[in-house]
């Protein structure tokens, strides 16, 4: 090696200690989380327009994107998370950039973001894997792979936004004396959570092939789109029935005991998750896209959409009294930390 390469070698190797520096302060500030949201943004107003082409309401803006990209893009489930990241999302980034450039707190908007990330994320990942498109893996996939990987980070910097709850202890003891026939609103959440575990695991029996005349029945007559050999929908009710379930066997418990402080913060997760999914799974099942033998009967659609909707909505209304009024799932006394 000559004198001159040994040299630049050397001097590249150098460059190692500003880059690590620079790196490790951009990941320390809030300034590279507004950039990751901004950026995610500006993917969401892209999914927008894609969604927006695909049905036709506009043309001539990412055609060549729409031949080129994965299949998977073309499924009535990508259209409507399209959708949802195009509002829904891109109306989160906006709140969470807001509150990072004014100093605010934006852990509650960031959990309900968390929730109906890592849903659409899994559903989509493994729907890709196992359907009948998981052979049309292209590089679009990978890129997507590294948006969820750098999305996956913004969750954990979430978790460790501090939680803003003030509330008088006065107010704290009060609510653990109260009993639950005192608290009709959590009774009302108490006999939902019964039916809704049940429902959870009713459709992911379904989608595992159970032979019940019940489940098939349901399946003709309400919900043919699971069956859809997309798999969209099979992922979804098991990731469903593997989450879901088992937080709403949690949930009864953080009703029922006073002091189960992480109940705000559980629900948020969950009913932004529970959205997001419920969204893509109704509008998949109505869409155009799904083919006529997996879309829902015309004379089952006032049945299905009442199920469905009352379905995502309660958990919303329950998230909402969670984190509006927390006085009952805070502890009277923070506990001690030895030294």
């Amino acid at each position: 090696m000559s004198a001159s390469a040994g040299t630049g070698v050397f001097l590249l190797s150098l460059m190692s200690i500003p880059i690590c520096y620079l790196f490790n302060s951009l990941i320390y500030s809030n300034r590279y989380v507004e950039t990751v949201y901004a950026v995610h943004a500006f993917l969401s107003v892209v999914n927008l327009i894609i969604g927006l082409e695909q049905d036709n309401i506009i043309d001539g803006f990412v055609t060549f994107y729409l031949k080129e990209a994965d299949p998977h893009v073309n499924t009535a489930h990508g259209h409507m998370i399209s959708y949802w990241d195009g509002c829904v999302h891109y109306l989160m980034y906006l709140l969470m950039i807001a509150a990072i450039t004014w100093g605010d707190n934006y852990r509650a908007i960031g959990l309900y973001w968390v929730g109906s990330f890592l849903m659409r994320a899994m559903v989509y990942i493994l729907g890709n894997a196992v359907g009948k498109y998981g052979t049309h893996v292209g590089p679009l996939f990978i890129l997507h792979l590294l948006y969820i990987s750098v999305s996956v980070w913004a969750c954990f910097r979430i978790f460790c936004q501090p939680s803003a709850r003030d509330v008088e202890l006065s107010d704290i003891e009060e609510a653990h004396r109260a009993g639950l026939l005192r608290r009709p609103v959590d009774l009302v959440f108490i006999i939902y959570l019964i039916p809704a575990l049940a429902f959870c695991v009713f459709r992911g029996l379904v989608v595992l092939d159970c032979s019940s005349k019940w489940c098939q029945d349901y399946t003709q007559q309400y919900e043919p789109y699971l069956k859809d050999p997309s798999a969209y929908p099979k992922v979804q009710m098991l990731v469903s029935m593997l989450y879901s379930g088992p937080y709403y066997i949690i949930t009864l418990y953080g009703l029922l005991v006073p002091g189960c402080d992480w109940m705000p913060d559980l629900t948020l997760v969950h009913s932004g998750a529970l959205a997001q999914a419920q969204f893509s799974h109704i509008g998949a099942s109505l869409h155009t896209r799904t083919p006529f033998s997996y879309r829902v009967p015309v004379d089952s659609q006032p049945v299905f959409l009442l199920v469905n909707v009352l379905y995502m909505l309660v958990p919303q209304a329950l998230c909402y009294r969670c984190c509006t009024q927390p006085a009952f799932f805070l502890r009277t006394a923070p506990e001690k930390k030895n030294e």
